[in-house]
């Protein structure tokens, strides 16, 4: 059975804090929570299904928060997979609701890691002390910002990338960012003010890496009969795909991502090819994410993702495929050390026509939303998510 159309997305909110002091994180998630709901004219009485991740706080985690919110669900999914999770939260919600779980699905992320001083990309991580690799990795010293280092060197190696090459993505990401009030970095920049920038792990400089900031967003999927009864714009799920990526015994291509694994279902269950795609929010961990993703859900060929991303061919109005247009995790948001679902938050403001004027994409009907989650150097998921308007 095909999930295409099961569900709609009716409300997407972000919070607007980029450094919450005086909030706590259950406190952000309820604050998501309102925010989508009265984006989608609903009220929490009208939520049955709840979905979340590990950046929900409380022992249970979300059977925690659906308490705190004071829900009344018949459906809990808490599945967490890092920065992809709220990607899969949205297949999973469209299996809920296609399976007769749920007709109103509510999707929260929340997070502090500004306000509590997270040294999220350089300090060595040493994981639970149960982790099945820690005894193999932590001595070692790994960090987000090595693994992902580690990509960057052999893309080169293999492909001929180059730093200036990477530095387009986030000229592209800050272009945008100028017009969002709330981004973290405002300030335009140029190729030759990233590879300028301190090197933080060869070959990525301060300047290829992510914002670490506070916040959240929420998003609410239904029933494509509720949706159509609300007085919102139809943003349709067309298509969705999930794949892990690990080590593989061994077996490791650092230059590829799970984006090779899970766009094809995507892909095949929309019904359409990279080329239709008129917007594409990418997470943005670092340049180097992007850059790979692009390549592994087909918008160019394997190793041609700096040529593609080069000369402003990512920047809205300019180039033929706009990106990130809220300056995304390079220079916006990235709350929980998550920001999957700011991607999917962006896609929809694009096919809603409620993005800003700038940087607003012309005749937006559809839309790409992709996330990772864990380390492109070791371990992780990739989930996409494509969307249309209807």
């Amino acid at each position: 059975m095909s999930l295409k159309g099961a569900g709609y997305i009716v409300g997407a909110w972000e919070h607007p804090t980029r450094k919450a002091t005086d909030k706590s994180v259950a406190l952000l998630h309820a604050e998501c929570a309102k925010g989508a709901l009265e984006d989608a004219g609903l009220t929490k009485d009208d939520v049955d299904g709840y979905f979340c991740a590990g950046d929900a706080p409380g022992s249970l985690g979300g059977l925690s928060m659906v308490d705190y919110l004071n829900l009344k669900v018949r459906h809990i999914d808490s599945t967490d997979v890092g920065g992809s999770s709220y990607q899969v939260a949205v297949g999973h919600a469209l299996e809920s609701i296609a399976a007769g779980r749920c007709n109103v699905a509510l999707i929260t992320l929340a997070g502090r890691p500004r306000s509590e001083g997270m040294a999220t990309g350089t300090a060595p991580r040493a994981g639970s002390p149960v982790d099945p690799v820690n005894q193999f990795e932590y001595p070692y010293g790994p960090t987000v910002v090595n693994q992902y280092a580690m990509c960057a060197a052999r893309h080169m190696h293999e492909y001929g990338t180059t730093s200036e090459q990477l530095a387009w993505i986030k000229v592209a990401a800050s272009t945008h960012a100028q017009y969002n009030p709330n981004a973290m970095l405002r300030d335009v920049v140029t190729v030759q003010d990233v590879v300028s920038s301190p090197m933080v792990s060869t070959p990525l400089h301060r300047l290829d890496c992510c914002v670490i900031s506070d916040g959240g967003g929420a998003l609410i999927v239904t029933r494509p009969e509720i949706a159509k009864s609300l007085k919102r714009p139809l943003v349709k799920v067309i298509g969705v795909g999930e794949s892990p990526k690990h080590q593989m015994g061994g077996q490791v291509d650092l230059t590829y991502t799970a984006a090779r694994w899970s766009g094809p279902p995507a892909w095949e269950m929309a019904g359409i090819k990279p080329t239709d795609i008129k917007y594409a929010s990418i997470y943005d961990s670092f340049t180097i994410t992007v850059l790979m993703q692009l390549e592994d859900l087909g918008f160019c060929e394997k190793g041609q993702g700096g040529k593609f991303v080069q000369d402003g061919n990512l920047i809205s109005g300019t180039g033929k495929l706009p990106f990130n247009t809220d300056g995304g995790g390079l220079c916006s948001n990235h709350p929980a050390n998550r920001g999957g679902i700011t991607k999917i938050i962006e896609a929809v403001r694009q096919l809603r026509g409620e993005a800003h004027p700038q940087v607003q994409v012309k005749n937006c009907d559809l839309a790409i939303a992709h996330g990772t989650g864990g380390s492109l150097g070791t371990r992780h998921c990739g989930s996409t998510v494509i969307l249309e308007r209807e």
